[in-house]
């Protein structure tokens, strides 16, 4: 399987930001951000592998750095930064833009991983990623590293699954059942 280059699974998306996508705090909604991030992600990882289907296999992190305004642009831009055996890291920075003065700022970054799937639903092998520039070489780098994290992550969301209960509430006994009204 061939190595492809970094920008070869490039996705920018710029956006308006709409009234209903704002909070109470006249910002963007971190969710509606979270939702452009994994479609943009979604495309970088299957323009990489180019499949038909990748699925979102974790959200490591999304650091909100900078709020977004209605009166700013959203730019996201994702690239695959890192590839295991058959796992895609896709990086994601996003780019506020105020659309009256021009000035930009990185609003967030985040780091996805999705996996490539045949028509059987089955993970596949991925292409490497060769990276060109030097953001894209410290992401490549520094991705070993955060694959060890998320293994280790995995592995710890395993064992707390096997601990944690899936008993409706009140079903539990009645000396584990506390009111919200008991805890002021």
């Amino acid at each position: 399987m061939e190595a492809k280059r970094t920008k070869e699974s490039l996705v920018i998306n710029t956006d308006q930001v709409m009234i209903n996508d704002l909070n109470n705090y006249n910002t963007l909604f971190g969710g509606v951000l979270m939702k452009k991030l994994d479609n943009n992600a979604t495309l970088s990882a299957r323009r990489h592998a180019r499949v038909k289907e990748c699925v979102t296999a974790s959200t490591d992190s999304i650091d909100f750095l900078h709020p977004i305004h209605q009166t700013d642009s959203v730019c996201v831009e994702s690239f695959v930064s890192y590839t295991g055996n058959k796992s895609m890291e896709i990086f994601c920075k996003v780019i506020a833009e105020d659309m009256i003065t021009g000035h930009r700022r990185m609003a967030a970054t985040a780091f996805l991983t999705f996996v490539a799937l045949d028509e059987n639903k089955k993970a596949i092998k991925v292409p490497r990623v060769i990276p060109e520039t030097e953001e894209e070489e410290f992401l490549y780098q520094s991705g070993e590293e955060r694959a060890k994290t998320r293994r280790i992550r995995r592995e710890h969301s395993a064992q707390l699954t096997e601990i944690i209960g899936l008993e409706k509430p009140w079903e539990k006994g009645e000396d584990q059942h506390v009111e919200v009204s008991q805890l002021g």
